[in-house]
């Protein structure tokens, strides 16, 4: 049977690809032996996007396990989808309206919808062709969609999809009804750009050079306080008469909402003056507003003045604050993050909001939100040109606090002087600000009308599910993180400003009451005749819909044979990233929405989670677009194929362990595919296989290499699945590297041309269906991490029953390993390495053939020799042994269980020559390991290196230290030389 010279990956993996497809080998249940049944639900990708790494490894890591338990026989599902991802998807369609000069607003909701659709239809599906290009076995037949139904969908009978549209709304009304989902005025990330309330994940935090200005809130009336300050000891450090409190702040535009200025209990500077009014320092004078001066743990008394102002309605931590002690949250913006120009004039405003902070006036929630703060000559601008003119008319008032300053300057002739003058206080620093990951623009915290789930009510069941190892997290410092968040639980925002997702299924009437149904004659029917209805026109959030993935995908609320067969579903891979925002909802809903009759073990959606960090380039660094180090997977494919990408990602896959993807390590597993095709290139040169060829069963073999490969192969396949048993991806992967290359490859491959020769057609016939079947072994092995090149090489080998898709995983053990053959072989090879170790240390050339003397033999060490003398004299160039009482002179000590070799090297190398080469690297290397030493023990450099810099010295310092011991060691040998 013949085969080329090499494996193209670029034409078999599509053609392999398509055979697997074809052939029906990835559907549910394909190849099940057995009732046992194990199912993955993908992680589903955004319908917008295409594969990237961390697409790429996920996968990657549930592709090698639903292929080995679908090989075990287990009746498997691996349930592939996509969400339909609202911000995303919506900003797509957008983009290609606007290329027309069209916007969203220029057409109905119905009519947009249809856009995005037919957008879908058309293009939605990149990222699920782009996983069958990794080798993904998912049952694609059944790609599941989370708007499958919703209205517009254009697929006749949602055929590759179960109905998803009508579980999320079932779901909905169902918590509605029992309390746990309500509306409610609530801080959120509010995105100006897209007008939408926006979930912490679609946040991104970026340091940017910002500005933090001082500003003096006057006390009301004049009235003035000792202001002390004394540092540790007690002792006064200044002390002066104030008739202001100070305050810091990044965003001076929303001093027009505060609604206290807050200090720690214990700050005795503030003492005297806590309850009293201060004088917001902006605004028309004769409406000025007033507020408080409160007590409240969250100001540090060490940072700034230790003075925080409260704006409830725009800042998290000032939210909390501000419910805790009863403040006013006045809103400033609007929903593209102007200034408000809504509202009565900003005499009445102000008059209400001096009331409220006299407590004259109390307000509900819709009237202090009705209230509009905004000065009328600020009104509609832009929230950082508000940002401006705040700053210039507060300073221009003298509230601005000023700080003294020297600058040096020069004369036309050159002459220095200095220059000292007042100025207003303001530190240009760093700081974190939340932009849209989408939008790019800056995120406003924003009081809105949201909807919520009460998730306090829900979160039980799932912490105990966790604590009580129904559901099992790894690394176990998932769980750590998963208690820490579920214990502090906030509400969930759910709904979205948008018109791509699943419309909240409530109604109003007039008069604001709410009828929750999941159609509009049922919500008509709960109103009463000729009540007219509006529905809310917010969609539900995409974490509410993923939420109910394990059982949207199964086909629930109807009673599915897929459900009832494959749900709880076996493992969730995921990145740790979503633990919170998925994972944890995924349990709270499918444990809150399930029939509660049923057992906790019935209604969880996994047994267990696998997280996985993210993957970054190979010195560590997170992978983005602004440092030109992100890598495109399909680039890799193309270069390399995807079985060493997959080879890669699995190798790198320690629990808990940075993903650093090298693209040398992936050029290196390239080769290990070649490695193991030209070994079955050799089995053909040896006529191991033919086309009538039907494989090959477990040899019965006499040779001691040939028992002994046999029981290396056994060893592997216990350590494979002692591997991915424990989810050790890295275990399996680098344990049959090692094998495969090592002990196959190297080794046996080489062992072996011996028996080949031989005379005794016994021995060939038996060497052939050893190797046979070790390189078969080896295929199936190997096949879930690379299916391609195993997959192409089983059809090219013999004449096969089934793919090796379908082929059955062994289930030998050690009881093939035979201990006589294990011990004599591992003997040989020890003892080959050892002497191919000194040569290469002692720089004897390579093609030079040496004597070699022995001063202690054990009987199982000389009855190894003597078995396999011709073996070990070719293998380490080799030519004669001879027992002595001790080495001559100039020998190199070789060590083997049992025996003491040495090779008799004066006359073979210059030693003087090698001496003084070595001691020149010597010399090189502690020069540079100095210098790393220094750096890695300069506090200074920890401190202040990016954490991959200092890793990366680190490493190389290993690296160093390990050179530099063998270079000693070989001067060592030298020197017993002479």
């Amino acid at each position: 049977m013949a085969m080329d010279k090499t494996f193209n990956a670029a034409e078999a993996e599509t053609r392999l690809s398509k055979a697997w497809e074809e052939a029906g080998c990835f559907r549910a249940g394909a190849n099940a032996k057995r009732s046992d049944t194990y199912s993955i639900m993908i992680p589903p990708p955004n319908v917008t996007g295409v594969l990237h790494m961390g697409h790429a490894f996920n996968n990657t890591l549930q592709d090698i396990l639903i292929r080995w338990k679908r090989m075990q026989g287990y009746d498997t599902l691996w349930q592939p989808g996509t969400d339909h991802a609202g911000i995303a998807t919506q900003m797509v369609v957008e983009r290609e309206l606007a290329k027309d000069g069209k916007k969203r607003t220029d057409f109905s909701r119905p009519e947009f919808l249809q856009k995005i659709w037919e957008w879908k239809e058309k293009s939605g599906g990149t990222i699920i062709e782009q996983l069958k290009r990794l080798g993904a076995s998912c049952d694609f037949e059944r790609t599941a969609f989370t708007m499958a139904g919703a209205q517009g969908d254009t697929r006749t009978g949602h055929e590759n999809s179960p109905n998803f549209h009508d579980a999320v709304i079932k779901v909905f009304v169902e918590m509605y009804n029992k309390g746990l989902i309500y509306r409610g005025k609530r801080l959120v990330n509010w995105d100006p750009h897209f007008e939408t309330a926006i979930s912490d994940l679609e946040v991104e935090n970026i340091e940017v050079a910002g500005h933090m200005w001082h500003f003096k809130y006057p006390l009301a009336g004049g009235a003035t306080y000792t202001y002390v300050e004394k540092d540790e000891d007690g002792n006064v450090t200044l002390e002066e008469e104030r008739d202001y409190i100070s305050i810091a702040t990044t965003r001076p535009e929303t001093m027009l909402g505060d609604g206290a200025v807050a200090v720690h209990p214990s700050d005795e500077r503030y003492a005297p003056i806590v309850g009293k009014l201060v004088e917001i320092p902006v605004g028309p004078k004769e409406h000025r507003r007033l507020i408080p001066i409160i007590t409240d743990e969250y100001p540090d008394k060490d940072f700034g003045s230790g003075a925080v102002k409260i704006t409830g309605a725009h800042d998290f931590n000032d939210y909390q604050v501000a419910k805790r002690g009863g403040i006013p949250m006045y809103r400033l913006m609007d929903t593209k993050g102007a200034m408000r120009a809504d509202g009565a004039s900003y005499d009445e405003a102000a008059t209400i909001a001096m009331a409220v902070a006299k407590g004259e006036k109390t307000l509900t929630e819709a009237e202090t939100d009705a209230i509009n703060l905004v000065p009328d000559d600020l009104r509609g601008l832009d929230r950082f040109e508000a940002r401006k003119l705040v700053v210039d008319q507060i300073t221009a008032e003298g509230l601005a606090v000023m700080t003294t300053v020297t600058t040096k300057v020069k004369d036309e002739d050159g002459n220095e002087s200095e220059i000292t003058e007042t100025v207003p206080y303001v530190e240009n620093k760093p700081i974190m600000q939340p932009f849209g990951d989408r939008s790019k623009v800056v995120i406003e915290p924003m009081l809105t009308d949201q909807w919520f789930v009460d998730a306090a009510k829900i979160v039980g069941p799932a912490l105990d599910a966790v604590k009580d190892g129904t559901v099992k997290i790894l690394p176990e410092s998932g769980e750590k993180t998963y208690y820490h968040w579920l214990e502090n639980i906030e509400p969930w925002c759910i709904s979205r400003q948008l018109w791509w997702g699943h419309q909240i299924p409530v109604w109003f009437d007039a008069d604001g009451n709410q009828y929750c149904a999941p159609t509009e004659e049922e919500a008509r029917a709960q109103a009463g005749e000729g009540v007219e209805l509006t529905r809310d026109p917010d969609v539900l959030d995409t974490w509410f819909s993923s939420g109910l993935w394990p059982i949207g995908t199964l086909g629930w609320p109807e009673d599915t044979a897929e459900m009832q067969k494959y749900f709880p579903t076996s493992t969730l891979v995921t990145g740790q990233d979503i633990l919170f925002f998925w994972v944890a909802r995924m349990m709270m809903m499918q444990l809150a929405v399930l029939d509660q009759d049923l057992p906790v073990e019935q209604r969880i959606p996994f047994d267990t989670v696998y997280l996985h960090g993210l993957v970054r380039d190979a010195k560590g660094k997170k992978m983005s677009k602004s440092t030109g180090n992100v890598v495109d997977p399909l680039d890799i494919i193309d270069e390399y194929g995807a079985d060493a990408l997959r080879f890669t990602n699995a190798a790198m896959a320690s629990l808990g362990g940075v993903l650093k993807l090298d693209m040398q390590r992936i050029a290196g597993y390239r080769n290990f595919g070649t490695k193991l095709w030209n070994a079955v290139n050799f089995a053909h040169f040896n006529n191991v296989y033919d086309a009538d060829t039907p494989g090959y069963d477990i040899p019965d073999a006499k040779a001691a290499v040939n028992q002994w490969i046999i029981g290396e192969t056994a060893k592997v396949r216990v350590e494979v699945d002692a591997a991915l048993d424990a989810y050790r991806f890295n275990d399996a992967a680098l344990g049959l590297y090692a094998f495969v290359w090592g002990k196959v490859c190297d080794w046996y491959i080489e062992l072996s041309k011996p028996l080949f020769n031989s005379d005794d057609e016994a021995v060939i016939a038996e060497t052939r269906q050893t190797l046979g079947w070790v390189l078969d072994q080896c295929m199936i092995l190997l096949h879930p991490i690379m299916p391609f090149i195993t997959e192409e090489l089983w059809g090219n080998t013999a004449k096969r029953d089934t793919m090796l898709a379908h082929e059955d995983w062994p289930t030998y053990g050690t009881e093939l390993v035979n201990a006589d053959a294990d011990a004599e072989m591992n003997w040989v090879i020890t003892a080959i390495e050892n002497i191919r170790s000194t040569r290469a240390q002692m720089h004897v050339p390579a093609g030079a053939k040496i004597p070699m003397v022995v001063t202690e033999f054990s009987d199982q060490a000389r009855t190894a020799w003597e078995k396999n003398e011709a073996m070990i004299q070719k293998l380490a160039r080799i030519t004669t042994l001879e027992q002595v009482e001790s080495f001559p002179k100039g020998c190199a000590s070789v060590a083997a269980p049992g025996a003491s070799f040495g090779l008799p090297l004066a006359d073979v190398i210059d030693v003087e020559a090698e001496k003084a080469r070595l001691e020149k690297t010597l010399g090189k290397l502690a020069k540079e390991l100095g210098g790393l030493r220094g750096r890695l023990n300069n506090p200074k450099f920890a401190a202040s290196a990016p954490e991959e810099v200092v890793a990366e010295a680190r490493e190389n310092l290993a690296l160093r230290e390990e050179e530099e011991a063998k270079i000693k060691e070989a001067l060592a040998r030298l020197a017993e030389i002479g």
